[in-house]
């Protein structure tokens, strides 16, 4: 085992033992928070220095996970079973002594605890009982001025006994310790005579019940002695009515009493006595004892003038035990905790006052009291009553971390044991993903050369096929050219969604963001399927919302390879009835939901029952409003939301195929492949695109009845500049033809109110106003009511079939109105058959018919050819493309580079056939010679995939000789005349090949190439790329 693996692995040990210690220091740590009120209710969760402790703990743990990134790249083998066995005797032990350690500590923190509580409550009984104590004990020195004041110093007195126990009664509240309150007044030896005779008692002597106490229902004053002869006396003459029973007795004759007398007189304050017990009651008490003189004495007055001021005593009764009894039970927790209170005036044998001498756990706390005499001593001792809980937090975390101990030790031991699999495991991880990874480049290496090696020579095939086209063939020979021509068209679709398949799969397929025009790109569509839906005699048509702008900007190749992959399938698989497409503003469907009353079965487009497209879109998040698809770079006001739904009265799909039908590859059975054909991957790819776009799809499906498929689509509002669009509008000619048009009144008679809003839509897109009637009736009462001029009627082929002889009867009535020029008559019809063509040319007169599906190209072609405005004749599907092209091409000076000579013929004559001059190179060293400024090329198409020199070096070398050529020419080093008066060049070059990978694209634009065109060529394409470059030959400039 190499010094590397045993630090490495003593590094992993290292870490783990420290994030554990770190564990314990956290756990210890908040343990103290709790138990030392660093947890604060009032300024949060925890106070200041639990904050500051938490950012230090996630410092710590921080830097350790750093640590334990720099170590985990080193290597380690298995330890050996010796080294680790000891290892592990030591873990568990060390870990043992370290949770008994914490045991003792917690353990020893929680009696700390339980002091500390101890010795504030019983603090707090001691406050509370010595605040009472002063309360009382300065109401009775108040008591002693008022005495002195209205007793000894007014004659007659106006205090007697029954006044002072009422005074006293009242007064209770004030004293809420006492048991009761006393005067008595000084007496010389000399004065007891007359004293006597005067109170009518004799004075009685106290110490003889002191020595033989009595029951408090045996107490009698009569039988009490009377005191024996001594200098002076103190009686009681006034009394509270609690204590009346002491009236007459002697304060001087009790032991207790004269003590506390006498220092009370000498001293001028409150004096206690030591505990005794009470008169009558013989209950343990004390008693406060204040001196009342007969004026008020200098601050050095001497012992004797103070004996010779005295007029009497006043004394306060404190029972202790009720006193203690009741400030106890204002108390909640009075049953937590055990109290007694001792005279400690004699240390070594103190005097208990109140409480048992019970004791439990040893815990005990001694609180000092001050009643305000120095003399005598008082302490307060608290015991809790329960005995200490079980200490399970301490019990419990020392056992939790031993276990955590003994399982990182687990760890360690199975850790160490795997590590070397682990590591023989992530090594053969590697060795696959390296594996994935190259297999993944070879794949796509593999796509590449099968698109350009099966591209290549399709390319020519139908390059050709093309060009067999332009010559003089007779009917079956252009028969077999139209099937191959579609053969190999066919073939090359397939090739394009595998390789969109294969994009999807490795993630890099990729938008486009360029400007179009929504209504051409689903004009072209219909024209794509024209052919084939007359042929089955299914209605096609297609209806877009006056909200959804002109103009969007997004990818239209993609959105309209979603919308031909549904149209195919709904053509695919519709006998009868028909296929509509529908373009709304996601905003208008919501505004509408809840709206439509009639279910949409019953009003469609051909009469046929359709599923409900309502269904289709339950799941959508747009329109339920539970998610965004707007891009967070743009506002939402220039995002336009688009919901498409394709609806067919086709067969259906099975309800048990429905769940798979987004599947790739995946058929709704195998008879459906045999039948109609396919791959199986259209519908997957759209679902793709779609999730591109930011949208979602769904579908409805009802067997025998049709399907419906709806998706959204969000694209960015496009400028509505002509100008900048020109170049988009290939196929749509409404522009053209709008203003020849313009102003005049259409008629359209239709049943079928779909139906009829789908030709209003199209007819007004050529500014013709439109009114819709149902009956034949109708028009000649629109007609005749004279308010507008109808210049057209075009009557739907149902209402025309329904009966010949109202049909020739109604062409009667309209010849005959009298209104100038009758309104030209067309017969809107899906398909052309022998009957509908004897129909329309009954009555002697061949009515014109537009061919449905309706687009706006070929509506204006048949409304010109029949009604004489305009260009005559109607053009062929392709030959508008072809005339912009041409208009772009003709008379520039093109260079075409590719190794292939098949390829060279195809490029040459297509260019050729739109007016252009071609010349042609076979590789790319010619290339650089021939664009060497100066030349006279407009264009360069360069093939990529070529021997010597490849088409992304030969554009390289040639920017970099425009570069320099730029460079002198700007520094002035060449003259400008030398290079044709041109400052900067810059010839475009466009890639030309059959490789349609992503990767593709992107290398030709960082090689400097600017634009693409895939092979084979087609029209709409080339004039695409073209159009960047030139503008049209009728502009006059270049």
């Amino acid at each position: 085992m190499s010094l590397l693996h045993v630090v490495g692995f003593g590094l992993k040990v290292g870490h783990l033992l420290l994030m554990l210690c770190y564990w314990i220091v956290s756990a210890i740590s908040m343990n103290w928070f709790i138990n030392s009120g660093i947890v604060d209710t009032k300024t949060g969760l925890l106070g200041d220095s639990g904050k500051m402790w938490l950012k230090w703990w996630e410092k710590i743990s921080g830097n350790s996970w750093k640590i334990h990134h720099y170590y985990q790249y080193i290597g380690s083998k298995k330890v050996p079973k010796a080294w680790w066995r000891k290892l592990l005797i030591t873990w568990v032990l060390g870990w043992t002594i370290v949770s008994l350690s914490i045991f003792c500590y917690m353990r020893l923190q929680a009696t700390d605890k339980r002091k500390e509580t101890l010795a504030s409550m019983c603090d707090e009984r001691a406050r509370m009982l010595q605040d009472q104590f002063n309360v009382s004990m300065n109401h009775i020195q108040a008591m002693s001025i008022m005495i002195s004041t209205f007793h000894h110093g007014k004659n007659p007195s106006a205090i007697d006994q029954r006044t002072f126990a009422r005074y006293t009664e009242r007064t209770a509240f004030e004293r809420p310790i006492t048991s009761g309150v006393a005067y008595a007044v000084r007496v010389l030896h000399s004065e007891r005579e007359q004293f006597e005779k005067q109170q009518g008692w004799t004075i009685k002597r106290m110490d003889t019940l002191e020595q033989n106490p009595v029951h408090e229902d045996d107490y009698a004053a009569e039988a009490l002695e009377p005191s024996l002869i001594q200098e002076e006396y103190a009686p009681v003459i006034f009394a509270q009515d609690t204590i009346s029973h002491v009236v007459s007795l002697d304060m001087l004759s009790g032991k207790e009493d004269r003590e506390n007398v006498l220092r009370a007189r000498a001293s001028g304050k409150g004096v206690l006595s030591a505990p005794l017990r009470l008169v009558k009651t013989n209950r343990l008490g004390v008693i406060l004892t204040f001196a009342v003189y007969k004026a008020d004495l200098p601050s050095n007055v001497t012992l004797n003038e103070r004996i010779q001021a005295t007029d009497g005593y006043l004394g306060g009764v404190f029972d202790i035990e009720s006193l203690v009894e009741k400030l106890l039970q204002q108390l909640a927790s009075k049953q937590t905790i055990i109290v007694n209170v001792y005279d400690t005036t004699n240390y070594p044998h103190p005097i208990s006052m109140y409480g048992s001498n019970v004791s439990d756990d040893g815990l005990q706390h001694v609180s000092t009291l001050n009643f305000g005499d120095p003399f005598r001593k008082h302490e307060m001792h608290c015991r809790f009553k329960q005995k200490p809980p079980w200490h399970w937090l301490a019990i419990t975390t020392s056992i939790g971390i031993l276990v955590i101990a003994l399982l990182v030790g687990y760890i360690f031991h199975a850790t160490v044991n795997r590590i070397a699999k682990v590591e023989d495991d992530y090594h053969k991880m590697m060795e696959l993903k390296k594996r994935a990874e190259a297999a993944d480049v070879a794949k796509s290496q593999f796509l590449a050369t099968v698109s350009h090696e099966i591209r290549t020579p399709m390319n020519g095939v139908l390059g050709m096929l093309d060009m067999l086209m332009d010559t003089d063939l007779d009917v079956t020979q252009q028969d077999y050219v139209r099937t191959a021509q579609a053969s190999g068209k066919a073939l090359v679709s397939l090739i394009n969604e595998v390789l969109d398949q294969a994009k999807i799969e490795s993630g890099r397929l990729e938008l486009e963001a360029v400007r179009f025009d929504l209504r051409a790109i689903l004009d072209d569509i219909l024209s794509l399927f024209s052919g084939k839906s007359q042929e089955k005699g299914v209605e096609l048509a297609v209806y877009i919302s006056d909200r959804v702008p002109e103009m969007l900007i997004g990818d239209p190749g993609r959105f309209r390879q979603i919308i031909t992959n549904l149209m195919g399938n709904s053509i695919k698989f519709t006998e009868k009835g028909h296929i509509f497409v529908t373009v709304h503003l996601v905003e208008e469907v919501i505004d509408s939901i809840g709206v439509e009353m009639e279910s949409p079965s019953k009003n469609t487009l051909s009469g046929f029952p359709v599923a409900d497209r309502r269904c289709s879109w339950e799941g959508f998040k747009t329109l339920s409003g539970e998610g965004s698809t707007c891009p967070l770079s743009l506002s939402s006001s220039d995002l336009i939301n688009l919901i498409v739904s394709v609806e067919d009265t086709g067969v259906g799909i099975p309800l048990e195929a429905q769940s798979r039908i987004f599947t790739p590859f995946m058929q709704v059975g195998p008879s459906i492949s045999r039948t109609h054909g396919g791959t199986g991957i259209g519908l997957s790819i759209s679902k793709c695109l779609v999730g591109l776009m930011n949208g979602e799809i769904g579908f409805v499906s009802i067997p025998k009845i049709g399907s419906t498929f709806t998706f959204t689509a969000v694209f960015t509002k496009g400028c509505s500049d002509p100008n900048e669009h020109k170049s988009q509008q290939i196929n749509n000619k409404s522009n053209l033809a709008s203003s020849e048009f313009q102003g005049m009144m259409a008629l359209v008679v239709d049943p079928r109110p779909v139906r009829a809003k789908v030709s209003r839509y199209h007819i007004q897109r050529l500014g013709i106003h439109v009114e819709v009637v149902s009956e034949f009736n109708q028009v000649l009462s629109s007609i005749n009511s004279g308010k507008t001029v109808t210049n057209m009627v075009l009557v739907e082929q149902e209402i025309w079939d329904r009966d010949s002889v109202i049909s020739a009867h109604f062409i009667n009535n309209l010849e005959k109105v009298d209104c100038g020029m009758p309104p030209k008559l067309f017969l809107l019809a899906s398909s052309i058959s022998p009957c509908r063509t004897r129909a329309a040319t009954s009555s002697d007169r061949t009515l014109p018919i537009v061919m449905k599906p309706l687009r706006a190209s070929m509506l204006a072609a048949s409304l010109q050819r029949a009604m004489g405005v305009g260009g005559k004749g109607k053009p062929r599907t392709g030959e508008i493309s072809g005339l912009s092209v041409c208009n772009l091409l003709l008379g520039r000076k093109i260079l075409i580079v590719d190794d292939n000579n098949v390829n060279l013929k195809v490029a040459a004559g297509a260019l050729k056939k739109y007016g252009a001059d071609v010349v042609c190179a076979d590789s790319g060293k010619k290339a650089i010679s021939l664009l060497q400024p100066p030349h006279h090329f407009d264009a360069c198409f360069m093939d990529i995939q070529m021997p010597e020199m490849d088409g992304f070096e030969a554009t390289r070398k040639i920017r970099e000789v425009e570069c320099s050529i730029n460079n002198l020419i700007r520094s002035g080093e060449v003259s400008l005349e030398a290079y044709d008066n041109i400052s900067k060049w810059h010839v475009p070059i466009l890639a030309m090949t059959a490789d349609v990978i992503q990767a593709t694209h992107e290398e030709s634009i960082r090689c400097g190439m600017d634009g693409y065109v895939s092979k084979p060529f087609e029209a709409q394409q080339l004039y695409r790329e073209v159009s960047r470059h030139f503008q049209s030959a009728s502009n006059g400039n270049l």
